[in-house]
């Protein structure tokens, strides 16, 4: 509540402004009108005004004013949370009224505001007196005894499938109870979290427009029940709780959520859908700051179908947050362009000495070799392609489909071109020897590429980014071993060798280790993709 007035610092005399509220003790959802005053001709240009339970940092409740001299401030991700001025006319007093929150633990408050008289002039935390609460503290949620009731007078939504919160504390779960005409919804919440756990209705499976409740730990510790709409992958808009009662919660083990609440406020989605009662359910949860504010999810689940609030009968699983068929998509790209496709590459450029003048049809090992794992490569990158397309049946956007698109030409080109390819002792020879080494190291780059942003779509609400790391480490290594080659290779033209491994050849050698290192890259990222 600090102005940035250059270096400018808080007068440490005392204000010749007041904080004053009228009424000295309230309850969930009291209003209470606050005044800004001066004590003698002194005047105010600034102000900012905030309520907080007495000694915390963090704004509670919300302002309704109606002054035009006065404007809302969200604070700490809560709307309406402040008031502040719109000019700096010279002002003798300023009135606000002040809403309390109907849920979550709350204490006694008190108003702080900070008072600009001019620009080198200011005062901070100026307090009104303590305001005691005199309510009902909140509720201890019972224990989810939902299940029996899913199917029948309840929408009920849980991962894993079925779930059983009684006897599962690693079960997400969400039930909705509406009234005939979906007035009152009696909504309870489950799971495991540091912060907070949320469910949320959307008119389809992405975040953006969805109407959100959340039950989540406060700057305190304690558990408070919020509503919000999201905004896509930014921190959800935290909107004024409305016309919700009744709310119980429950924290066990300081990471097992359990909040109920009834709620009479109507779903806002800015819909789309063509049924006011069909939604996709939503459940994700996460971390909170200290300052209560959510981050992040570090878990998301959202329904396969939409589901009708007022059909407690139908059943209502999670979708896959990643098919099978894309799953597959990503395994078989991965094999092509970091083992089948990298190993060919390897083999052509550095292997050719190699039991030269052996292998079959009268063609060379490496030769034979080469071709075999760049033909597998095309086939899978081919099936790959064919795959994801089949399933998304659309164009995505973003640069990974164009990435893959590029990897899928080029190819294509690339044996078209070995095709017809001229002797090896024609004159033009050089002109394919090129095109062939600049098709493949454009193939190379792009593909890497290409995994880099897939992988960045697994993890996409994932803040460790682990296989993204795992690739990095796998180019790293790749990097290594080619300027070994490229040590040993320039060492062979001066009839010498960058080590002696008797018998084996240094370049047999380093296409081992690049080998083991490789496998190990791969499976670590294969396992990663299932179990996205």
């Amino acid at each position: 509540m600090t102005p940035g007035h250059g270096s400018n610092i808080a007068q440490s005399s005392s204000a010749p402004f007041t904080v004053t509220a009228d009424k000295t003790t309230f309850k969930e959802g009291d209003q209470i009108t606050v005044s800004l005053n001066n004590q003698s001709a002194d005047q105010f240009k600034g102000f900012m005004l905030q309520a907080r339970q007495v000694g915390s940092s963090t704004p509670i409740g919300t302002f309704n004013v109606t002054d035009i001299n006065v404007q809302f401030l969200s604070c700490d991700g809560v709307a309406n949370s402040s008031v502040s001025h719109t000019s700096n006319r010279n002002k003798s007093s300023i009135e606000a009224k002040w809403t309390a929150p109907t849920s979550g633990q709350l204490g006694d408050i008190e108003f702080r505001a900070t008072f600009v008289k001019n620009f080198t002039t200011f005062w901070v935390g100026v307090k009104s007196s303590a305001v005691v609460y005199t309510g009902t503290p909140a509720t201890a949620a019972p224990t989810v005894s939902s299940n029996p009731d899913c199917g029948k007078t309840k929408v009920c939504f849980s991962q894993p499938s079925s779930c059983d919160p009684t006897a599962n504390t690693a079960c997400y779960f969400m039930a909705v109870q509406t009234s005939s005409n979906q007035s009152e919804m009696r909504i309870e919440m489950f799971g495991q979290a540091d912060g907070y756990v949320a469910i949320g209705f959307s008119d389809d499976k992405e975040m953006g427009n969805d109407d959100i409740y959340i039950c989540g730990k406060d700057s305190s510790g304690n558990l408070q029940v919020q509503h919000a709409i999201s905004t896509g992958k930014t921190a959800p808009t935290i909107l004024s709780l409305g016309n919700v009662t009744d709310i119980r919660t429950t924290l066990m083990n300081g990471n097992t959520i359990n909040c109920s609440f009834t709620s009479r406020n109507v779903i806002s989605t800015g819909s789309r859908a063509t049924s006011t009662s069909e939604y996709y359910l939503m459940i994700a949860a996460g971390p909170s700051s200290s300052q209560g504010n959510i981050q992040i999810h570090t878990n998301k689940y959202v329904s396969s179908t939409k589901a009708n609030l007022q059909d407690p009968s139908q059943v209502v699983t999670s979708a896959e947050e990643f098919p099978a068929i894309v799953k597959a998509h990503g395994c078989l790209m991965l094999i092509s362009w970091m083992t089948t496709g990298s190993i060919g590459m390897l083999i052509a450029r550095y292997l050719k000495g190699v039991a030269k003048d052996h292998g079959c049809c009268c063609k060379d090992f490496w030769f034979m070799a080469h071709v075999s794992l760049m033909a597998l490569s095309v086939t899978a990158t081919a099936i790959a392609f064919i795959l994801v397309f089949s399933y998304a049946r659309d164009w995505s956007g973003g640069a990974h489909p164009v990435l893959g698109c590029l990897v899928m030409i080029l190819s294509l080109i690339q044996p078209i071109v070995a095709a017809f390819r001229c002797e090896p002792n024609h004159e033009r020879r050089f002109i394919f020897n090129w095109a062939h080494s600049f098709i493949a190291l454009a193939i190379k780059g792009l593909a890497v590429a290409a995994i880099f942003t897939g992988l960045a779509l697994f993890e996409e609400y994932k803040e460790d980014g682990w296989m993204l790391k795992v690739m990095g480490g796998f180019v790293t290594w790749e990097a290594l071993t080619y300027i070994l080659q490229d040590l040993n290779l320039r060492a062979k033209k001066k009839d010498s060798e960058i080590c002696n491994f008797g018998s084996m050849r240094p370049e047999t050698v380093l296409l081992v280790l690049y080998l083991l290192g490789n496998l190990a890259f791969l499976i670590a990222l294969l396992v990663g993709i299932g179990r996205s």
